[in-house]
């Protein structure tokens, strides 16, 4: 919440009551705008097109495999045509050492927090109708930032 911009108005969903209440907190904390809904990003209840951008912050690494495409749908289809989607998720290190320490983690990171490292979301993005626009990693190799946009008809976004 503290890094978009004043004036803005951020809606924040999740299907966990508990969630929704620490949010609740950042957002007083913060005197932030921010409506919380308790909503599950497979079946949202957004009209289509309503919002200029979308960032799921460690959405999909909490995903199985077969809600990847079904959720990225779902976020293209409340999607403005002219707007922009950012996915902050985890990926496994290219480095051998620190992909050995995250394989160490896994099991307790799926156990504890039900997120894995090896989901594999840009796989899914053509199918979902989006395009990517940038990815590019923002701690080591380990945190990925993946910027799409929706595909216009021609393949090309707006």
């Amino acid at each position: 919440m503290p890094f978009y911009p004043d004036g803005s108005h951020i809606t924040g969903i999740d299907l966990s009551p508990a969630m929704l209440v620490r949010a609740g907190k950042r957002r007083a904390k913060l005197g932030k705008d921010v409506e919380l809904l308790e909503m599950n990003v497979l079946a949202t209840t957004f009209p289509n097109q309503h919002f200029d951008a979308i960032v799921a912050t460690f959405l999909f690494c909490v995903l199985d495999e077969d809600h990847q495409l079904p959720a990225l749908r779902e976020l293209a289809r409340i999607c403005k045509p002219t707007g922009v989607l950012r996915f902050l998720e985890y990926t496994y290190s290219n480095d051998p050492i620190r992909h050995f320490m995250m394989g160490l983690w896994a099991p307790w990171v799926r156990w504890m927090y039900g997120a894995a490292f090896d989901r594999q979301t840009e796989r899914y993005i053509p199918q979902a109708g989006l395009e990517v626009v940038e990815t590019r990693f923002l701690f080591k190799d380990t945190i990925k930032l993946i910027v799409a946009r929706p595909a216009s008809e021609t393949g090309i976004g707006e």
